[in-house]
C-alpha cells in the first residue's frame, strides 16, 4: 500500500503546481498575443461597449432574438439550466418559448421553428443563431422596421460566418453585429 500512497501523493502535488499555475500562466501569456489580449471583440455602440463574444438579451420585434439563456445573458457566470429533456419544467418552458415565438411569428410554422430559438445554449451564453433561425425571424423583423423582407435577407446574407475552412462547423450569425446593422439603415 505504501508503494501506491508516495506516487499518488506526487502526481496530485504534481497535477496541483502544474494545472493552477504553470497551464493557467501559459494559456494567459498565450491570450495576451491575441487581439485584444484575449478580452474578446469589443464594439462600442451609442457610447455603450458590447462584448461580441457574449449573447446579448434582444426582446423587441425589430431585432433578431437571441438563443434564449438560463443565465439571462449574464456574463458573470455562465450555464445551463440542467434539466433533462424528459423534465416537466423544461418541457414547459419549451412549450411557452414555442407559443411565444408562434404569438410574434404568425407567418412561421412550429415545425419551421429551429431549435437554437427554443433551447438555451449550455453555457447560456452563445452569441451565433443559424442562417434558418434569422430567416424565420426576417418577416417580423421587416414588418416592425417598415423594410421589405428581401433588404433584411440580404442583411442576413451578408451577416452569413461560413464554416472554419469551408468544412469545419455550420454557418452562423452574430446576432449582435446583426442587430447592430439594422440600426445602421436607413
Amino acid at each position: 500500500m505504501k508503494e501506491n500512497i508516495i506516487p499518488a501523493i506526487r502526481l496530485t502535488l504534481f497535477c496541483a503546481v502544474f494545472f493552477s499555475g504553470i497551464y493557467t500562466l501559459s494559456l494567459l501569456g498565450i491570450a495576451q498575443l491575441a487581439p485584444n489580449q484575449g478580452k474578446g471583440k469589443i464594439v462600442t455602440v451609442d457610447g455603450k461597449n458590447h462584448h461580441i463574444n457574449v449573447a446579448q438579451k434582444f426582446t423587441e420585434n425589430k431585432y433578431f432574438w437571441s438563443r434564449p439563456s438560463a443565465v439571462d445573458c449574464n456574463a458573470a457566470g455562465s450555464g445551463g439550466s440542467n434539466k433533462g429533456p424528459n423534465n416537466p419544467d423544461y418541457l414547459a418552458d419549451v412549450k411557452t418559448r414555442i407559443d411565444s415565438f408562434l404569438l410574434k411569428n404568425p407567418s412561421v410554422q412550429r415545425s419551421e421553428i429551429p431549435s437554437e430559438l427554443i433551447t438555451a445554449s449550455g453555457s447560456g451564453l452563445d452569441p451565433h443563431i443559424s442562417v434558418q433561425g434569422a430567416k424565420v425571424q426576417a418577416k417580423r423583423i421587416a414588418d416592425a422596421r417598415k423594410i421589405s423582407k428581401e433588404k433584411v435577407l440580404e442583411l442576413i446574407q451578408k451577416n452569413t460566418e461560413k464554416p472554419l475552412l469551408g468544412m469545419l462547423g455550420t454557418e452562423k450569425i452574430n446576432v449582435l453585429q446583426l442587430n447592430i446593422e439594422l440600426d445602421q439603415l436607413k
